[in-house]
């Protein structure tokens, strides 16, 4: 879809003080549905249009967790229940859960990398994935930058999740350090396991580098990628690394396919 269709914001959400998470509901025509992965351009009137992953999918509603880092995404961000968005969609390649079916399941999120596998992680615990065991791997800059928190509590509960920090406050009590750093406890076999990753590229390369070093096969390793897109269907070519257009042949591509060009520095 290339026309806008109008969405109007539901409910909103504030994650931390520069993220908040709006769901949208068509206010006519909906968008063909969208899979866990893929991108909406969402476009705040007047002001511009950027790529949002969905965070999460319920029938025709959409949820998107936007960060405020420019005009348009802090426009997006300030929008209160009411208040109308044009939405263009769906764009890109999804996780493609039900290839990992019947397999260990390792999704590792850094910071708000873990907006795009929240629909991954929803529908492992639901059994709609039919995946073996589970393991939710979270790394944070501060304790205060964790998204969903109420609901990684209950990942956390349920044994399925854990979370490291760079830099705790004083009432922090788990762990400190690096995302990495929390694959000594997670619980698969390599060689009957997919992974998920999606964040900071210097952790996407040690995550991936170190699940194949522990025999997961790279082509079960699926990474989201992420450039500058204005279009979202692949003709202004701002979204290329490489021979890749990560709007239309992105953003989660196999590690196989991703591992040589985030070799090249600068690419």
């Amino acid at each position: 879809m290339t026309t806008p269709l109008p969405y109007r914001v539901v409910e909103r959400q504030a994650e931390t003080p520069d993220t908040a998470t709006i769901v949208l509901e068509p206010v006519g025509t909906p968008l063909q549905p969208f899979a866990p992965g893929q991108f909406a351009m969402v476009y705040a009137f007047g002001t511009g249009d950027v790529p949002l992953s969905v965070s999460g999918l319920d029938g025709h509603r959409l949820t998107h967790t936007v960060r405020a880092v420019g005009a348009v995404s802090g426009k997006l961000n300030g929008l209160r229940p009411g208040e109308t968005v044009g939405v263009r969609g769906p764009f890109g390649t999804g996780w493609d859960l039900p290839a990992a079916a019947g397999l260990d399941l390792l999704v590792v999120a850094g910071g708000i990398g873990l907006a795009p596998l929240r629909p991954v992680v929803r529908a492992a615990l639901t059994g709609s994935g039919r995946n073996g065991r589970l393991n939710v791997l979270i790394g944070v800059r501060t304790p205060a930058d964790l998204l969903y928190a109420a609901e990684v509590r209950d990942w956390q509960a349920a044994g399925k999740a854990a979370v490291t920090v760079d830099r705790p406050d004083a009432q922090w009590q788990g762990e400190v350090g690096v995302v990495t750093s929390l694959l000594v406890r997670a619980e698969f076999d390599p060689r009957e396991a997919a992974a998920f990753l999606c964040g900071p590229e210097p952790m996407i390369r040690a995550t991936a580098r170190d699940l194949v070093r522990r025999g997961v096969d790279p082509d079960r390793i699926r990474v989201s990628l992420e450039r500058t897109m204005h279009c979202g269907t692949g003709h202004c070519g701002h979204c290329q690394l490489g021979p890749l257009l990560l709007c239309r042949d992105g953003p989660v591509v196999s590690w196989t396919r991703a591992r040589p060009l985030l070799a090249v520095r600068e690419l």
